[in-house]
């Protein structure tokens, strides 16, 4: 069977592996997001406390995603669980870093110019800060996406969703007619995703950054 009639035939479950790997990955990024910003803003006044944030982010991205799912599965279990939270952990250095980045970044004048006209401290990250943060904490989630993307395929080595379930059935059954077949289709299925993504952010930041901040 060539590579097109597999997909054909396997059409319906290749989609749904798709949507669940992409489910996957934009829930975990949207959590990694939230929780990398909020870790930003707490730590990005203080030397100390942003090397904290930083080294300790890196650190997680240094386990390798096989044995990070591996030492989650006596603790949480199989499936969608230890996915989750292997992908969130991932994912929050580069919106961690970005976000502290992106803070420090913004022109000490314009803070003056917000606290003189009255705006309290959290007015003023809210409408000043972030939104000047905003393009580099873009980029980080841009970036975490990117990985995560490529990390959640080893989800299947925990029963987790996505499109990592077809690259293992295909390494399991090496030999076999549609072996390759599924390895490259759970391969291309992931490739795809990660641009169609790319191509969303690419999107978002036209609509939500200025054209002067944009450049």
């Amino acid at each position: 069977m060539g590579f097109w009639d597999y997909v054909g035939s396997y059409r319906e479950r290749l989609l749904f592996d798709a949507y669940q790997h992409a489910s996957a990955v934009l829930q975990c990024v949207v959590v990694a997001t939230v929780t990398g910003v909020a870790i930003g803003v707490v730590s990005y006044r203080r030397e100390w406390a942003a090397g904290l944030a930083t080294a300790t982010t890196s650190a997680v991205l240094t386990v390798p995603s096989l044995a990070m799912i591996g030492l989650l599965i006596p603790v949480v279990g199989l499936g969608v669980a230890p996915t989750v939270i292997a992908l969130t952990l991932y994912g929050l250095l580069p919106v961690v870093r970005n976000a502290i980045v992106g803070l420090r970044g913004v022109d000490p004048a314009l803070l003056d110019a917000a606290k003189g006209i009255g705006m309290s401290r959290a007015r003023r990250l809210l409408r000043v800060e972030l939104p000047l943060a905003w393009p580099p904490i873009l980029t980080g989630v841009r970036v975490a996406t990117q990985m995560l993307m490529g990390i959640a395929a080893i989800a299947a080595y925990a029963s987790g969703p996505g499109l990592g379930n077809e690259i293992f059935r295909g390494i399991a059954s090496l030999g076999s007619a549609n072996a390759l077949n599924q390895v490259l289709a759970g391969t291309l299925g992931i490739v795809v995703l990660a641009l169609l993504f790319d191509a969303a952010y690419v999107l978002l930041g036209r609509l939500t950054i200025p054209r002067g901040i944009r450049g």
